[in-house]
């Protein structure tokens, strides 16, 4: 049936008794048991390939390029506390410094399950400096490597990075709506951070500016 990979858990989702935001570590539960389904590569394929044409001029419009991948966002209905993407890494060597090689953290907690290839996974403890709000300092906690298969959440408040990545890595995720208004980012080599406040945020300062 044509979306049932992603209805599923999307329906698990909306029919949730509690708030999501509040509660990411039952989402955690939920996604792992739904992405370990055999064919799920296969069935989100099948996905694409099904999608009306208007369906798909939609999710490109949601999508985005970052610095080291492809965000395709395959759902996002108004009024669903969540959204769920394809990430499609780019090869190493098109990569450019600041994005997923950074230490950052996000603006909203996710699942996420490797579908093909496997990158490095880095996870951090942040310094805030009192004075800025911004990283002074960042410790690596543990480096693991994430093959096809291999699933994980972070919370907004989580810090980590991904160094390397196989070329064709893609994976899957179901992220929350936003739970804070801009997330951080921090160079280790250049001990340099900033803050990244999304573009639609900015709308009422816009006129402002001008």
């Amino acid at each position: 049936m044509k979306g049932a990979v992603l209805g599923e858990l999307a329906e698990q989702l909306v029919s949730a008794e509690f708030d999501l935001s509040a509660r990411w570590d039952l989402v955690d539960g939920w996604f792992e048991t739904w992405a370990c389904r055999a064919n799920l590569r296969a069935d989100l394929r099948g996905h694409l390939l099904d999608l009306p044409r208007a369906d798909a001029d939609a999710m490109i419009r949601r999508s985005r390029e970052t610095t080291t991948h492809f965000a395709w966002c395959l759902r996002d209905q108004p009024g669903e506390p969540f959204t769920f993407w394809l990430h499609e890494y780019k090869e190493q060597r098109d990569w450019r410094a600041g994005y997923a090689d950074s230490v950052h953290n996000h603006r909203y907690h996710f699942c996420t399950t490797i579908l093909r290839g496997g990158y490095l996974h880095e996870r951090y403890t942040a310094t805030l400096s009192p004075e800025t709000e911004l990283i002074s300092s960042a410790e690596l906690l543990a480096a693991t490597p994430c093959p096809v298969g291999a699933s994980g959440a972070l919370l907004a408040t989580d810090f980590h990075r991904i160094p390397r990545a196989t070329d064709g890595t893609m994976t899957f995720l179901v992220k929350s709506r936003e739970v804070t208004p801009w997330s951080l980012s921090y160079d280790p080599l250049t001990h340099e951070s900033h803050r990244h406040v999304p573009v639609e945020s900015r709308l009422s300062q816009l006129a402002r500016r001008l």
